[in-house]
């Protein structure tokens, strides 16, 4: 079964956000309208979208705040579709983060064949990061960049900390000793170095429990070593 495409389209005139919607729907997308940028953020917190349509001028929090929000922690594609056309006023859309610009009134043709590239380009893009990624409860580790996410939070790791992580979440239900640890990450032969392991061990632990707190993902089976629970 196809995946279906989830777009959250951020426009508070109710014509707009009508015509975005259905034309969504026509091209067997699956629309979601916010009406001010409040809501926009709680939806973009509330689940994974497949791109954002952004309009500027919103009650509340603005377009560009929105956009800032969004570029903290997610890398959806997100399309600004606005009245305020002016070339700095895209220009500094596009450098902070926005993947497109589209001007109205706008041709609804145009608007269209820049969603589906934009999606194209998207799902190719993450074809290729899904190949050097391993992934486990909200965990994704990128083994080229050894950038690590959890639940979309970038997570600051020191290089033997993402070892351990690496390691763990490559072989997700193996048991591995302090002794298979050490010989892993450290390169050297166990020599009884507990307490190495058990600091390293402690460290990443708490990096992952502050971005996900209601998440236990090390798992300490006693008498024999840790595994990812």
């Amino acid at each position: 079964m196809e995946k279906q495409v989830h777009i959250l389209i951020v426009e508070d005139d109710n014509d707009i956000s009508g015509l975005l919607c259905n034309m969504m729907k026509k091209s067997g997308y699956v629309p979601q309208p916010a009406f001010s940028g409040t809501e926009a953020i709680l939806y973009v917190e509330k689940k994974k979208w497949d791109m954002v349509l952004l309009d500027l001028m919103l009650p509340g929090m603005d377009g560009e705040e929105v956009l800032r929000k969004i570029r903290e922690h997610h890398h959806v594609p997100v399309l600004i579709i606005s009245a305020k056309g002016e070339q700095q006023t895209k220009i500094n859309g596009l450098r902070a983060g926005a993947d497109d610009f589209i001007t109205k009134p706008f041709d609804i043709e145009e608007v269209m064949a820049r969603i589906d590239a934009h999606l194209r380009r998207s799902s190719t893009m993450k074809r290729i990061e899904e190949k050097n990624q391993l992934t486990y409860r909200g965990i994704t580790v990128d083994t080229d960049t050894k950038i690590v996410i959890v639940n979309d939070l970038k997570v600051i790791l020191t290089a033997r900390e993402y070892a351990i992580l690496e390691l763990l979440i490559s072989y997700p239900q193996k048991i591995f000793s302090k002794a298979n640890v050490f010989e892993a990450v450290w390169g050297d032969d166990y020599l009884r170095d507990e307490n190495t392991v058990n600091v390293h061990m402690s460290n990443l632990r708490s990096k992952l429990a502050k971005a996900s707190p209601t998440e236990e993902y090390i798992e300490t089976i006693w008498g024999m070593g840790y595994r990812l629970k």
